[in-house]
């Protein structure tokens, strides 16, 4: 219940004549483990600045960020004229499949999962910001989510994604992303979390290849910004 009255608040909230957007309050975040330190740093992202460069000279269009409900990105965004939507993507990724995360190769619990965090209309946005939900995904999960994010995507619509370019199967950085304008992110580390599945240039490009186009950014802190054209 709390969820869809959340979402009744922020569909929309980009629509003209809205000059106060909507406050909310930050996605929870789990708890860091003895001996981890949150740490906070503001960097450039080529990603970001081709991602809202597409957009450039447009208004009106639907953006939907699935890392939960931050206001410094509701405030960018609806700045820009757009309506902003948001999903706590890897709270209902939690709540579906436990914080440990167990069998994601179940066909029901997949399309359960999906229609809580992705229950949209085809062609329904103009670009997604999926930051780094994508990496905590089994293989099972990840092919569906992506699909459905490619059914809900209009054409020509883009989306952006972060993936880990470490090729060892270890713990990675847990991020939350700010947007500070159109070239820079505000980074929160959270401490570490075991990523589902290894990615290279060549795995994503077999992952995204329903999609029209791709293109790569790498960063200093060792993430793959990764932007695909409907």
């Amino acid at each position: 219940m709390l969820k869809e009255r959340l979402k009744s608040i922020l569909r929309g909230s980009g629509s003209p004549g809205k000059t106060e957007p909507p406050r909310a309050r930050p996605p929870a975040r789990p708890p860091l483990k003895s001996g981890q330190k949150e740490t906070c740093r503001t960097r450039p992202s080529r990603g970001l600045e081709q991602f809202f460069g597409y957009f450039r000279d447009q208004s009106g269009l639907s953006v939907l960020d699935l890392g939960g409900v931050f206001q410094e990105n509701i405030n960018f965004i609806t700045s820009l004229g757009h309506k902003f939507y948001s999903e706590d993507f890897l709270r209902i990724f939690e709540e579906t499949f436990g914080a440990e995360p167990g069998d994601q190769s179940n066909p029901s619990r997949i399309e359960y999962f999906l229609r809580q965090s992705l229950n949209y209309p085809d062609d329904h946005f103009d670009g997604v910001l999926a930051w780094d939900v994508m990496e905590y995904l089994a293989p099972p999960l990840l092919s569906a989510t992506v699909d459905r994010l490619e059914r809900v995507l209009k054409p020509n619509g883009y989306l952006l994604a972060f993936f880990n370019s470490a090729e060892q199967a270890e713990p990675s950085p847990y991020y939350s992303f700010r947007i500070q304008d159109c070239a820079n992110l505000q980074v929160t580390e959270y401490g570490q979390r075991d990523r589902a599945q290894l990615f290279n240039n060549r795995k994503l490009e077999k992952l995204f290849q329903k999609f029209g186009g791709l293109k790569f950014f790498l960063t200093r802190e060792h993430l793959r910004e990764v932007i695909v054209r409907k």
